[in-house]
């Protein structure tokens, strides 16, 4: 017998930065902020990640790049890294993913890979509680995700060990 199962996420976009919330705005602005310390000298691609806790602290974290490919620090585990070393305990709620591109502009969301993903669902098992994703390039549109388990639906857990 075979059965189907359909996944569902809910992706709000939004045109402009004015259309995000404040607090949304603050952070994404820091995200921002931090793409010039990115060490991607082989790829020109820097990415910057902030994070927004519970106890309403914002780091930023972000790529570090290396000439052995893997590697390479991705922002969001770095700051992620960061935020447990510095508040270990306190919740992270939300989290700001920006990049950009010494030899192409990115104009369209750019999104984790695939152990980001995975470590911000660890994230959210972890502190119980789901971080919202908000994701842009250099410019155009904004996304915005609920919880990384929207970035990764199927995500393996501690629920299996």
């Amino acid at each position: 017998m075979k059965r189907e199962m359909q996944l569902q996420i809910t992706v709000e976009v939004y045109e402009t930065f004015e259309n995000l919330s404040s607090d949304d705005q603050v952070l994404l602005r820091r995200a921002k902020a931090g793409l010039p310390t990115a060490y991607a000298p082989y790829s020109g691609f820097q990415v910057s990640a902030a994070v927004r806790l519970a106890n309403q602290q914002i780091l930023v974290g972000t790529n570090h790049e290396n000439a052995a490919y893997p590697m390479c620090l991705c922002a969001e585990r770095v700051v992620l890294a960061a935020a447990h070393a510095q508040f270990p305990g306190v919740p992270v709620l939300a989290m700001a993913v920006t990049a950009r591109n010494e030899r192409n502009p990115v104009r369209t969301p750019v999104s984790s890979c695939g152990a980001c993903r995975q470590v911000i669902c660890e994230t959210e098992e972890r502190y119980h509680n789901s971080i919202s994703i908000i994701l842009q390039g250099e410019t155009g549109v904004i996304y915005k995700l609920q919880s990384g388990k929207d970035l990764l639906p199927l995500a393996f857990g501690g629920v299996f060990l």
